[in-house]
């Protein structure tokens, strides 16, 4: 649950925020997404399927740059909202194996949505704050009130985008700290199961020709289902403990 110091005032930091600082992030952010796109090609599931012998072997050879590399451009992704993290998650399974990728996918994941997270408060959090104040106050009291647990619900849900939480979450008073361990949370039982889902491969080949539906077995389709309920298994477990609404009735008061 979070209190009263697991938020921040929004006008605390406003004059960091400053009209120079926020044009040269967006500057930053568009070469690193023109750079990504010039080179989609080389990461496409076609390029990395017709090297994936060539993959294996590098892993063996020099495990501690591939890993590395790996995990810098997993938090480039999605940091950056590009396309092509659930893909990503399924490769880095069948290349690192179910422990070693969830490790990478897990931290890495959680450090690209901790960078979207910030560049959205950078530049977005005092435009929308002082525009809408008025109308955020009920939400903001609630985010004070279980904001945690609200995040935390909206990880579990995969039909939230990922990129839509990172986003709106910016524009909030929660705190930096709060977003990191709750989204570490939150998304370790869908990366479990992505990551289990490309370990579970036994080439990059049928997944490039058959999708996901290729590798779905009985027991990942009866995960996927079980992920989709949780969220509605906790909301009542903690309706009925403390006695009172949780976050998501809460936040539409």
């Amino acid at each position: 649950m979070v209190t009263e110091t697991d938020v921040s005032q929004p006008d605390t930091a406003a004059a960091t925020r400053t009209w120079p600082g926020r044009v040269g992030l967006l500057v930053v952010i568009i070469v690193l997404i023109t750079v990504f796109v010039r080179n989609r090609e080389v990461l496409s599931l076609d390029s990395l399927a017709s090297q994936q012998d060539a993959l294996r072997h590098s892993v063996i050879d020099c495990p501690v740059l591939v890993f590395g590399s790996a995990f810098l451009l997993y938090v480039v992704v999605t940091g950056l909202s590009l396309p092509g993290a659930a893909v990503m998650t399924l490769v880095y399974g069948w290349l690192f194996g179910f422990w070693q990728g969830v490790l990478l996918v897990s931290f890495a994941s959680t450090t690209g949505a901790t960078a979207a997270f910030l560049m959205s408060r950078f530049l977005l959090l005092d435009l929308i704050q002082n525009r809408f104040h008025d109308r955020l106050v009920t939400f903001n009291q609630a985010l004070k009130r279980e904001g945690a647990f609200y995040l935390f619900t909206l990880r579990l849900i995969p039909q939230v985008p990922f990129f839509l939480v990172n986003l709106v979450m910016g524009l909030t008073p929660v705190r930096t700290i709060t977003f990191w361990w709750v989204s570490q949370l939150g998304m370790l039982p869908g990366t479990c199961i992505y990551v289990y889902a490309g370990a579970s491969i036994g080439n990059l080949e049928t997944l490039r020709d058959r999708g996901l539906s290729g590798i779905l077995t009985w027991q990942l389709a009866v995960a996927f289902t079980l992920l989709g309920l949780f969220p509605l298994l906790i909301r009542r477990l903690m309706t009925i403990v403390t006695g009172r609404p949780t976050a998501t009735s809460g936040v539409q008061e």
